[in-house]
Order: structure tokens, then C-alpha cells, then sequence
């Protein structure tokens, strides 16, 4: 048996979906199908012969009403026609009085027991004249039994014409059923197979810009094929975009390594010349090469960072924003010792406190520090405001500068790995900080935004919700 089923398995396996839906769809329809017909068969047969019973009772009924006081005799027996009256005889229970004429019908055992009273009346089948008879076997009082018999082959021969009939019928049903399953199989699955043949071109090409055709209709009243192709739809889509953020981002970090790189090999092959060099160009070299290496490490630190798309939080812990806000101020001022930062914290807001990791949330903070610190002039503060809001505990963080602001054709890109504007092209930096700055900010629930500064200059909002992430 476990080898059947092990059997029955693989040819499962090397079949088409298809092929197994529409077996399985023609297999129900065609026993469905069958068994109505059989059930048709055995109706129509049971009906048939509950009829020619009926006749021999009636017959029966009729012959002990005309010939009560008879006594054991032949009383009708041309029964061998189908138009002729049923044939007829009285059987006594002792063989002794058998009339001296052979009986027409067959008279056994059974046939004594029912004219004692014995043995309830029967019916059964005996073949006389070279024909099939149903003959039925009942009480004739006085120690006497009846046998009425009549000729069952119409009832058979109508009984074989409705088996033949019904088994066409269920034939062509079962003919049907293949059809109709393999037309339900094609049609069902249609969406399935461009689903799959959309995959395997996406496997083929390596191209997830594919799509499956879904059917018109409205999205709330789709099946589930159509749903689940447009969850792959979906899928492709996501899939698309992360490619193409994966293909920027290789090619963007090869565009800002290219530069630090070869100014790296040019003063590691003037540092191998040393002798040819004054001590002061040695220094000069060595200091650019120090930098240029900080530099380097720096950004391939953060492009894995950025690369891994989601922010860790190893250590949560209560984080009180308003202290981890003055702590990154004051780093900044030393960081940038000709800035003015100024630090603001609204009422409601010093003991605030949300979960977190306090080094990436100072990471946070210190790259909108940074890039304000990068755009303010000498004599322009850089305002930072720590602020509470409605009554769910929601906080607000901002850091405003006084340069030039931002350009409205820049605005929505600001945030992108490695874009810088224009403006930003000639100061240091990778283009990395504010993307990076959105991330763990979106890994600790809160948005980060840029907007335009009223009266001048860029304003970054940190927006902590009511609930931590």
C-alpha cells in the first residue's frame, strides 16, 4: 500500500497542475455523473417489476374471488402470451391430494409451507415455455396455496433497453465531464500560467521590470488567482525598486570612491618617494593621506550601514531626548568652534523620554548638525528646538540653518543616497548623512522632513509620535 501511495505521489509531481485539476474536476463530474445514472437504473428497474407484482397481487385477488370453493386444479394456464390472462393453479399442502393433471407451474417445498401457512406469501422467478415468468406464491385457504404467474421478459427487456440507454447517458457524461474539467482547468489557471511564465522570464532575464496582465474588473470583487497575481504584481514592484536602489547604489559608491581612492594611490606613491621629499612635503603628504584614509573608512562605514536597509536596535533603552539634544549640541560647538548653535527646549519637553538606541539617535542628530553647520555663515546661529505637542506625548526636534536653503527642484531628493545639490557640490561630504539620518529615524517611529526655513535657510523636523517603535 505504501508503495502505491509512493507511486501515486511521484505521478503527481511529474503532472502538470493542469493536467491534475482537470483530472480531478472530470473524475468528480464523471462519478457524480455515474451515479445518477445508476441510481436512475436501479429506480426505473425496482419500478418496473413493483408494477408486474402489482399485476400478479391483482390477478391473484381476482382468481381467489372467482374460484373460492375450487378445490387443487389447473385454473388458467395460457399464460405462455403476453396478451393471455396470468396462469393459475391450486397447490394443497399434501402431496397426496395432487389432482391426477401435472401442474403447469413448478410446485416445490416452499410452495407446501405457504398452503400450511407456514411460510408468508413470495414472488420469484421461473422460466417456462422457453420464457422468463415472475410467478407469486400466496394463501388459498383450506390448506391450499395459489400461484399466479405472468411473463417477465418485457420488464426484463425493458429493464436491459434503460441500462443500455443509461449508460449511454452516463458516458456521454463522464465524455462531458473531460471536457468541461479541462476547460475549467484552462480557465482557472490561466492567470497562473502567466504568473508563471512571467517568473521564468524574470528567472530567464534577471528583469523584474515584468508584470502579469490581470483581468478588468473591480479590485474588491477579484478571485483568488487574480489576487495573488496582483500580489506579484506587487512583489515585482518592490523587488524592481530594490534593484534599482541596489544598482544606484553601487554606481554612486563607485562615483565617490573613484575620487578618494586615487588621491589615496597618488600620495601613497609620493610617500614612497619620500627621499626625493622635504620634510614639510613629507608632512603635508602624510597629513592628506591620514585624512583621505579617515575619509574613505568613514563612507564605506556608512554605505553598510545604509546597505543593510534596516536600522538594528540591539540595546533599547529609555532615552531622554532633551539631554541626548544638549550632549550632541555641545559636541557640535567643538566640532565646529566658529558656529553659534543654540539650543531651545520647549516646557513639557525636558523630560521626555523615548525608546531607543542613544548612539544612533546622537548619530541622528549630529548629521543635521553637520549639514546645517556646513550652509550657515560665521555670523548666523544654528537653531536647534526641542519641542512637546498635543497631549499623547508627541515630540518635535528641529535643527534650523540661515544659508541659502534649499532649492524647491531639490527638495524631494535630499534625502537620496548620495545626492547632493549643486550648491553642496564644492563643500566636504559624501551624501550619505541625511539619508542615513531618515533611516534611524524611521527605525525609531519618527519622520524626518525638510522644508524651506521662513526668512531663509533649511529647517529639518524630527517627529516622534505618542508611542515608541
Amino acid at each position: 500500500m505504501s508503495g502505491v501511495r509512493r507511486l501515486g505521489a511521484r505521478w503527481r509531481r511529474r503532472r502538470p497542475l493542469r493536467t491534475r485539476l482537470a483530472l480531478a474536476a472530470s473524475a468528480a463530474v464523471a462519478l457524480v455523473a455515474v451515479g445518477v445514472c445508476a441510481a436512475a437504473f436501479f429506480v426505473i428497474r425496482y419500478e418496473l417489476l413493483h408494477q408486474l407484482d402489482l399485476s400478479l397481487t391483482q390477478s391473484a385477488t381476482r382468481v381467489v374471488q372467482e374460484n373460492r370453493g375450487e378445490g387443487p386444479q389447473i385454473i388458467a394456464g395460457e399464460c405462455r402470451f403476453l396478451s393471455a390472462p396470468a396462469c393459475a393453479q391450486v397447490v394443497p399442502a399434501d402431496p397426496a391430494a395432487d389432482p391426477e393433471a401435472a401442474y403447469l407451474l413448478p410446485v416445490s417445498a416452499p410452495v407446501r409451507e405457504v398452503a400450511a401457512g407456514t411460510r408468508a406469501p413470495y414472488f420469484s422467478n421461473v422460466t417456462r415455455f422457453g420464457h422468463s415468468l415472475r410467478m407469486l406464491t400466496t394463501p388459498f385457504g383450506d390448506g391450499r396455496a395459489l400461484q399466479v404467474a405472468l411473463r417477465a421478459d418485457p420488464v426484463e427487456r425493458g429493464v436491459r433497453q434503460a441500462a443500455v440507454l443509461l449508460a449511454a447517458v452516463g458516458g456521454a457524461g463522464v465524455l462531458l465531464a473531460g471536457v468541461l474539467g479541462y476547460a475549467v482547468s484552462r480557465t482557472g489557471l490561466a492567470p497562473v500560467a502567466r504568473l508563471t511564465s512571467t517568473a521564468e522570464r524574470i528567472a530567464a532575464t534577471r528583469d523584474p521590470r515584468h508584470r502579469i496582465e490581470l483581468p478588468p474588473g473591480p479590485p474588491g470583487r477579484q478571485d483568488e488567482v487574480t489576487r495573488l497575481a496582483a500580489s506579484f504584481n506587487t512583489m515585482l514592484g518592490e523587488l524592481e525598486q530594490s534593484v534599482s536602489a541596489q544598482r544606484r547604489l553601487v554606481a554612486d559608491a563607485s562615483h565617490e570612491l573613484r575620487t578618494p581612492l586615487t588621491a589615496l594611490r597618488t600620495n601613497a606613491e609620493l610617500l614612497a618617494r619620500a627621499d626625493r621629499l622635504t620634510p614639510a612635503q613629507r608632512e603635508r603628504a602624510s597629513g592628506a593621506l591620514g585624512r583621505q584614509i579617515r575619509e574613505v573608512t568613514g563612507l564605506v562605514n556608512d554605505l553598510i550601514e545604509l546597505a543593510r536597509d534596516e536600522e538594528p536596535l540591539p540595546l533599547v533603552e529609555e532615552v531622554r531626548i532633551a539631554e541626548l539634544a544638549e550632549h550632541t549640541v555641545a559636541m557640535a560647538r567643538t566640532h565646529w568652534p566658529r558656529l553659534r548653535f543654540e539650543l531651545e527646549v520647549g516646557p513639557g519637553a525636558a523630560e521626555a523620554v523615548r525608546p531607543g538606541v542613544p548612539a544612533r539617535l546622537a548619530r541622528l542628530l549630529t548629521n543635521l548638525l553637520d549639514n546645517a553647520a556646513k550652509f550657515s555663515p560665521p555670523d548666523a546661529p544654528v537653531e536647534v528646538g526641542l519641542t512637546a505637542y498635543g497631549g499623547g506625548g508627541g515630540l518635535e526636534l528641529s535643527v534650523r540653518d540661515h544659508g541659502p536653503g534649499i532649492a524647491p527642484e531639490d527638495l524631494p531628493y535630499v534625502f537620496d543616497r548620495f545626492y547632493r545639490a549643486e550648491a553642496a557640490r564644492a563643500l566636504p561630504g559624501s551624501g550619505l548623512g541625511l539619508a542615513m539620518a531618515r533611516q534611524i529615524a524611521r527605525a525609531h517611529g519618527a519622520e524626518l522632513t525638510a522644508s524651506a526655513a521662513p526668512g531663509g535657510g533649511a529647517l529639518f523636523t524630527v517627529v516622534f509620535g505618542g508611542e515608541g517603535p
